[in-house]
């Protein structure tokens, strides 16, 4: 992986999440995984287990669904492969807990400029389809686009990822 910050994008089941796992485990060093996603149902449950069961025994996982640039902060060191996934997930977490994203945001990208370690980001394009019918899903829609925007703008590389094929656009 060239570059020590990256963000992978793409739409649901694009194979980014693959990607970015796979670009992980390419590295030398300490592998973490910060999740963001909740198990609120049976079968949020059964997904997480799954991606556990993936990813191996090298890897060490991180709970983090809001206080994400605590802890990528904690997990950071020069010889730390950090795969966080997935940032759409954590806007979806704020926004259901009525917590602004200005200063969430802002602390991650400062987590981000200051890092020592690799650090891998997720997220899903929520932007190329149809306007949402409601306020709530358009406010969801406006967070991800800014997280997006901002976290890519902070980043080294980004790779957007269509079909399981990844593409370099930065």
């Amino acid at each position: 992986m060239n570059g020590r910050t990256m963000l992978v994008i793409g739409g649901a089941r694009s194979g980014k999440s693959r990607h970015a796992q796979a670009l992980a485990e390419s590295c030398a060093g300490t592998l973490v995984f910060i999740a963001t996603a909740q198990p609120f149902d049976d079968e949020m449950r059964d997904r997480i287990d799954r991606h556990r069961s993936d990813r191996g025994p090298r890897w060490r996982t991180v709970e983090a669904p809001r206080s994400l640039a605590a802890a990528v902060e904690q997990a950071d060191r020069p010889d730390a492969v950090i795969l966080v996934d997935c940032l759409t997930l954590w806007a979806s977490n704020l926004l259901l807990a009525e917590e602004a994203l200005d200063a969430p945001l802002a602390e991650l990208e400062h987590v981000l400029a200051r890092g020592r370690g690799r650090i891998i980001l997720v997220a899903n394009e929520v932007g190329l389809g149809i306007v949402p019918d409601n306020a709530l899903a358009r406010r969801f829609r406006d967070m991800a686009g800014t997280i997006n925007q901002r976290v890519a703008a902070s980043v080294d590389r980004v790779h957007l990822v269509v079909a399981g094929i990844p593409l370099a656009i930065k």
